[in-house]
Protein backbone atom coordinates (compact mmCIF):
# COMPACT_ATOMS: atom_id res chain seq x y z
CA UNK A 1 0.00 0.00 0.00
CA UNK A 2 1.17 3.42 -0.27
CA UNK A 3 0.13 6.01 2.03
CA UNK A 4 1.21 9.15 1.89
CA UNK A 5 2.79 10.69 4.93
CA UNK A 6 1.82 14.37 5.79
CA UNK A 7 5.28 15.66 5.05
CA UNK A 8 4.74 14.44 1.37
CA UNK A 9 1.63 15.59 1.16
CA UNK A 10 2.70 19.06 2.71
CA UNK A 11 5.75 19.42 0.26
CA UNK A 12 3.01 19.01 -3.06
CA UNK A 13 1.21 21.48 -1.18
CA UNK A 14 -1.78 18.99 -0.60
CA UNK A 15 -3.86 18.90 2.64
CA UNK A 16 -5.86 15.17 3.70
CA UNK A 17 -9.12 15.16 4.26
CA UNK A 18 -8.46 13.59 7.92
CA UNK A 19 -5.45 12.78 9.37
CA UNK A 20 -5.23 8.76 10.42
CA UNK A 21 -3.92 8.50 13.73
CA UNK A 22 -1.70 5.12 13.63
CA UNK A 23 -1.17 5.03 17.05
CA UNK A 24 2.27 2.55 18.96
CA UNK A 25 0.08 -0.63 18.63
CA UNK A 26 -1.22 0.11 14.90
CA UNK A 27 2.93 0.45 14.17
CA UNK A 28 4.30 -1.65 15.97
CA UNK A 29 2.02 -4.79 16.64
CA UNK A 30 1.97 -7.44 14.25
CA UNK A 31 -1.65 -8.32 15.17
CA UNK A 32 -2.88 -4.34 15.17
CA UNK A 33 -0.86 -4.20 11.79
CA UNK A 34 -3.73 -5.53 10.47
CA UNK A 35 -6.04 -3.44 11.90
CA UNK A 36 -4.35 -0.73 10.21
CA UNK A 37 -4.42 -2.14 7.00
CA UNK A 38 -7.87 -2.75 6.94
CA UNK A 39 -8.71 0.27 7.53
CA UNK A 40 -5.93 2.38 5.39
CA UNK A 41 -8.16 0.22 3.09
CA UNK A 42 -11.71 1.10 3.38
CA UNK A 43 -10.53 4.86 3.37
CA UNK A 44 -8.66 4.18 -0.41
CA UNK A 45 -11.32 2.65 -1.34
CA UNK A 46 -13.68 5.41 -0.79
CA UNK A 47 -12.05 7.88 -1.69
CA UNK A 48 -10.78 9.59 1.68
CA UNK A 49 -8.01 11.69 1.22
CA UNK A 50 -5.79 10.58 4.41
CA UNK A 51 -2.21 11.20 5.28
CA UNK A 52 -0.63 9.78 8.24
CA UNK A 53 2.64 11.21 10.16
CA UNK A 54 4.80 8.40 9.95
CA UNK A 55 8.25 8.61 11.88
CA UNK A 56 6.77 12.08 13.05
CA UNK A 57 3.94 10.41 15.06
CA UNK A 58 5.12 9.71 18.82
CA UNK A 59 3.19 7.74 21.36
CA UNK A 60 0.23 10.32 23.00
CA UNK A 61 1.69 9.60 25.79
CA UNK A 62 -1.79 8.09 27.49
CA UNK A 63 0.19 5.35 29.32
CA UNK A 64 3.02 6.86 30.85
CA UNK A 65 0.34 9.17 32.61
CA UNK A 66 -1.96 6.04 33.55
CA UNK A 67 1.46 4.63 35.07
CA UNK A 68 1.87 8.62 37.03
CA UNK A 69 4.69 10.05 35.05
CA UNK A 70 3.12 13.11 34.23
CA UNK A 71 6.24 14.81 33.10
CA UNK A 72 7.03 12.39 30.22
CA UNK A 73 3.50 12.72 28.93
CA UNK A 74 3.55 16.52 29.21
CA UNK A 75 6.59 16.29 27.26
CA UNK A 76 5.51 13.59 24.25
CA UNK A 77 1.91 15.77 24.10
CA UNK A 78 3.34 18.98 23.59
CA UNK A 79 6.17 17.16 20.83
CA UNK A 80 2.95 16.00 19.07
CA UNK A 81 1.30 19.33 19.49
CA UNK A 82 3.65 21.22 17.76
CA UNK A 83 3.93 18.79 14.89
CA UNK A 84 -0.36 18.47 14.23
CA UNK A 85 -0.22 22.53 15.10
CA UNK A 86 2.47 22.83 12.06
CA UNK A 87 0.52 20.58 9.95
CA UNK A 88 -2.43 22.66 10.72
CA UNK A 89 -4.13 19.42 11.53
CA UNK A 90 -8.34 20.41 11.91
CA UNK A 91 -9.52 16.32 11.91
CA UNK A 92 -7.62 13.38 13.21
CA UNK A 93 -9.52 9.89 13.08
CA UNK A 94 -7.73 6.82 14.84
CA UNK A 95 -8.10 3.06 15.72
CA UNK A 96 -7.26 3.16 19.56
CA UNK A 97 -9.47 4.25 22.24
CA UNK A 98 -6.77 5.10 24.19
CA UNK A 99 -5.28 7.64 21.78
CA UNK A 100 -9.18 8.95 20.81
CA UNK A 101 -9.32 9.61 24.64
CA UNK A 102 -6.15 11.47 25.26
CA UNK A 103 -5.97 13.36 21.78
CA UNK A 104 -9.49 14.25 22.33
CA UNK A 105 -10.34 14.82 26.03
CA UNK A 106 -6.33 15.98 27.48
CA UNK A 107 -4.66 17.04 24.98
CA UNK A 108 -6.73 20.50 24.66
CA UNK A 109 -5.43 21.55 27.44
CA UNK A 110 -1.81 21.51 26.12
CA UNK A 111 -2.91 23.54 23.12
CA UNK A 112 -4.07 20.66 20.56
CA UNK A 113 -7.41 21.46 19.35
CA UNK A 114 -8.54 19.10 17.27
CA UNK A 115 -11.83 17.25 15.58
CA UNK A 116 -11.12 13.52 17.39
CA UNK A 117 -13.08 10.75 15.73
CA UNK A 118 -12.91 6.71 16.76
CA UNK A 119 -12.98 4.80 13.38
CA UNK A 120 -16.30 2.97 14.55
CA UNK A 121 -17.86 6.66 14.52
CA UNK A 122 -16.36 7.17 10.91
CA UNK A 123 -17.28 3.87 9.29
CA UNK A 124 -20.87 4.38 10.92
CA UNK A 125 -20.88 7.95 8.64
CA UNK A 126 -19.58 6.22 5.99
CA UNK A 127 -22.08 3.56 5.73
CA UNK A 128 -24.38 6.42 6.68
CA UNK A 129 -23.33 8.76 3.63
CA UNK A 130 -23.67 5.68 0.72
CA UNK A 131 -20.00 5.99 0.31
CA UNK A 132 -19.26 2.36 1.91
CA UNK A 133 -20.78 -0.50 0.18
CA UNK A 134 -20.99 -3.62 1.64
CA UNK A 135 -21.59 -7.39 -0.42
CA UNK A 136 -25.10 -8.44 0.26
CA UNK A 137 -25.37 -11.55 1.82
CA UNK A 138 -21.45 -10.94 2.68
CA UNK A 139 -19.37 -13.42 4.84
CA UNK A 140 -21.09 -12.46 8.43
CA UNK A 141 -24.42 -12.56 7.05
CA UNK A 142 -26.50 -14.67 10.24
CA UNK A 143 -23.70 -14.93 11.89
CA UNK A 144 -23.44 -14.62 15.62
CA UNK A 145 -21.21 -11.88 16.75
CA UNK A 146 -20.74 -10.52 20.16
CA UNK A 147 -19.09 -6.92 20.52
CA UNK A 148 -17.03 -6.13 23.73
CA UNK A 149 -17.14 -2.45 24.61
CA UNK A 150 -14.10 -0.49 25.24
CA UNK A 151 -13.65 1.18 28.42
CA UNK A 152 -12.11 4.32 26.76
CA UNK A 153 -14.71 4.33 24.21
CA UNK A 154 -17.77 3.30 26.09
CA UNK A 155 -17.97 4.63 29.51
CA UNK A 156 -15.35 7.30 29.33
CA UNK A 157 -16.86 8.69 26.09
CA UNK A 158 -20.33 7.61 25.98
CA UNK A 159 -19.85 5.77 22.34
CA UNK A 160 -22.16 2.76 22.34
CA UNK A 161 -24.35 2.95 19.20
CA UNK A 162 -21.95 3.48 16.61
CA UNK A 163 -19.75 0.30 16.96
CA UNK A 164 -22.86 -1.64 16.99
CA UNK A 165 -24.79 -0.37 14.32
CA UNK A 166 -21.58 -0.80 11.72
CA UNK A 167 -21.77 -4.48 12.85
CA UNK A 168 -26.06 -4.21 12.13
CA UNK A 169 -24.53 -3.14 8.57
CA UNK A 170 -22.79 -6.97 8.13
CA UNK A 171 -26.14 -8.36 8.66
CA UNK A 172 -24.92 -10.44 11.11
CA UNK A 173 -26.98 -11.59 14.96
CA UNK A 174 -25.45 -9.18 17.38
CA UNK A 175 -25.96 -11.58 20.37
CA UNK A 176 -24.66 -9.09 23.81
CA UNK A 177 -22.60 -10.05 26.60
CA UNK A 178 -24.48 -9.90 29.96
CA UNK A 179 -21.77 -7.18 30.88
CA UNK A 180 -22.28 -4.52 28.13
CA UNK A 181 -22.54 -0.94 27.22
CA UNK A 182 -22.44 0.79 30.74
CA UNK A 183 -22.42 -1.90 32.99
CA UNK A 184 -19.77 -3.06 30.63
CA UNK A 185 -16.30 -5.25 31.86
CA UNK A 186 -12.94 -3.51 30.82
CA UNK A 187 -10.37 -6.29 29.02
CA UNK A 188 -7.79 -5.98 31.65
CA UNK A 189 -5.16 -3.60 29.61
CA UNK A 190 -6.23 0.33 30.46
CA UNK A 191 -4.28 2.34 33.17
CA UNK A 192 -1.22 0.92 31.52
CA UNK A 193 -2.14 -2.39 32.83
CA UNK A 194 -1.18 -3.62 29.31
CA UNK A 195 2.42 -2.80 29.94
CA UNK A 196 3.21 -4.21 33.48
CA UNK A 197 3.04 -7.61 36.03
CA UNK A 198 -0.33 -8.51 37.16
CA UNK A 199 -1.33 -8.62 40.75
CA UNK A 200 -1.72 -11.59 42.45
CA UNK A 201 -5.18 -13.05 41.76
CA UNK A 202 -7.11 -15.90 41.59
CA UNK A 203 -8.11 -15.49 37.72
CA UNK A 204 -6.92 -12.66 34.99
CA UNK A 205 -9.63 -10.11 34.12
CA UNK A 206 -9.09 -11.12 30.44
CA UNK A 207 -9.61 -14.95 31.31
CA UNK A 208 -13.29 -13.81 32.75
CA UNK A 209 -14.34 -11.46 29.95
CA UNK A 210 -13.29 -13.46 27.25
CA UNK A 211 -15.28 -16.72 28.43
CA UNK A 212 -18.33 -14.23 29.45
CA UNK A 213 -17.84 -13.45 25.21
CA UNK A 214 -17.49 -17.42 24.30
CA UNK A 215 -20.32 -18.06 26.39
CA UNK A 216 -22.66 -15.65 24.30
CA UNK A 217 -22.43 -18.77 21.77
CA UNK A 218 -20.80 -15.86 19.31
CA UNK A 219 -18.03 -17.11 16.73
CA UNK A 220 -16.87 -13.96 16.17
CA UNK A 221 -16.06 -11.13 19.29
CA UNK A 222 -15.77 -7.75 17.82
CA UNK A 223 -13.46 -5.38 18.97
CA UNK A 224 -12.79 -1.74 18.58
CA UNK A 225 -9.34 -1.68 20.26
CA UNK A 226 -5.79 -3.14 19.65
CA UNK A 227 -5.19 -3.78 23.61
CA UNK A 228 -9.16 -5.04 24.05
CA UNK A 229 -8.06 -7.07 20.22
CA UNK A 230 -4.83 -8.72 22.37
CA UNK A 231 -6.63 -9.39 26.02
CA UNK A 232 -9.60 -11.30 24.27
CA UNK A 233 -7.55 -13.05 22.05
CA UNK A 234 -5.38 -14.15 25.15
CA UNK A 235 -8.24 -15.22 26.74
CA UNK A 236 -10.27 -17.14 23.74
CA UNK A 237 -6.91 -19.29 23.55
CA UNK A 238 -7.12 -19.94 27.57
CA UNK A 239 -10.45 -21.00 27.28
CA UNK A 240 -9.18 -22.91 24.20
CA UNK A 241 -11.92 -21.91 21.71
CA UNK A 242 -9.24 -20.35 18.84
CA UNK A 243 -10.55 -22.95 16.39
CA UNK A 244 -14.45 -21.72 16.66
CA UNK A 245 -14.34 -18.20 17.58
CA UNK A 246 -11.96 -15.20 16.34
CA UNK A 247 -11.27 -11.97 17.89
CA UNK A 248 -11.52 -8.86 15.00
CA UNK A 249 -11.89 -5.59 15.01
CA UNK A 250 -14.58 -4.22 13.20
CA UNK A 251 -12.45 -2.28 10.35
CA UNK A 252 -11.06 -5.55 9.26
CA UNK A 253 -14.78 -7.32 9.46
CA UNK A 254 -15.84 -4.37 7.37
CA UNK A 255 -12.83 -4.52 5.12
CA UNK A 256 -13.67 -8.18 4.28
CA UNK A 257 -17.16 -7.30 3.18
CA UNK A 258 -16.66 -4.50 0.92
CA UNK A 259 -18.69 -5.19 -2.68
Amino acid sequence: MKVPSMAEMAANGETPDILFWVGCAGSFDQRAQKITRAFALILEKVGVRFAILGKEEMCTGDPVRRAGNEFLFQMMAYQNIQILNGYGIKKIVTACPHCFNTLMNEYPELGGNYEVIHHTTFLQQLIDEGKIRLQEGGPFKGKKITYHDSCYLGRSNGIYEAPRKVLEALDGALVEMKRCRTNGMCCGAGGAQMFKEEEKGTTRVNFDRASEAVRTGAGIIAAACPFCNTMLTDGVKNSEREDSVKVMDIAELIASSLS
